[in-house]
C-alpha cells in the first residue's frame, strides 16, 4: 500500500516551475506533446506580466497541483476574445478591475481532496481585487461544479477560443470566495 504524503500550497516562480507546471497540466487536461511545447512558451510570457501570482500544491518535492493568474487587462489575448461574448451579456465591466485565474490543474491522482479550491483560494486571497474571472470548458465537469460551489457563476457560454474544438464557459466570482461545505465540491 502506497504512503501518502502531505501536499503543501506554497508559491513558485511561475517561470522556473513552468515545464513541471505543464507536466501537470499534460496529465490533468490531456494535452499533447506539441500542445505542451506551445503552452510552454504561453506560461513564461505570462511569467513576466506585472502582478502574477503562481501557487504550487507541493508533495515530497513534487508539483503535483497549480494556479496561477494575473490582473486582467483589455489588451490580453484572452480578454480580446472574451469581450465580445461578455459585452453580449451585459457583463463587459468583468473585464476591468479582476483578478484573471489562467491556469488551475491538479494531478489526477491527487484530484478530490480540496487542492483545487485551495489553489485557486490562495490565488484569488492574494489577489488584491474584489471579483475573479475564469474560463472552463462549458460542460458539467468537477472544475464547473467546484467553481460554482465557490460563487461563481456564468457570464458567457458557447465561448469560442481560435484552434479550440470544445466551446468554453467565461465564469465570475466576487471576493472572497464562498465556503465549500463537501469535500466532494474540493474535486478539481
Amino acid at each position: 500500500m502506497e504512503q501518502l504524503t502531505e501536499v503543501t500550497i506554497e508559491a513558485i516562480d511561475l517561470a522556473a516551475w513552468a515545464p513541471y507546471a505543464l507536466e501537470v497540466q499534460a496529465l490533468a487536461f490531456g494535452l499533447t506533446p506539441e500542445e505542451v511545447a506551445v503552452r510552454l512558451h504561453i506560461v513564461g510570457r505570462h511569467a513576466q506580466q506585472p502582478g502574477v501570482l503562481a501557487l504550487g500544491a507541493m508533495s515530497g518535492g513534487r508539483l503535483v497541483g497549480f494556479g496561477y493568474g494575473m490582473p486582467n487587462s483589455r489588451e490580453h489575448w484572452w480578454s480580446t476574445v472574451i469581450q465580445p461574448y461578455l459585452e453580449a451579456g451585459g457583463y463587459g465591466d468583468w473585464l476591468d478591475g479582476v483578478f484573471a485565474v489562467t491556469e488551475l490543474h491538479v494531478l489526477p491522482g491527487y484530484q478530490g481532496r480540496g487542492l483545487g479550491s485551495s489553489l485557486i483560494r490562495g490565488l484569488c486571497e492574494r489577489s488584491g481585487k474584489d471579483r475573479s474571472i475564469l474560463s472552463a470548458i462549458d460542460a458539467e465537469t468537477p472544475a464547473r461544479r467546484l467553481y460554482r460551489s465557490l460563487g461563481y457563476r456564468d457570464l458567457a457560454r458557447a465561448v469560442r477560443f481560435p484552434n479550440t474544438v470544445r466551446p468554453y464557459a467565461v465564469m465570475g466570482a466576487r471576493l472572497p470566495l464562498a465556503a465549500v461545505h463537501s469535500q466532494a465540491a474540493n474535486s478539481r
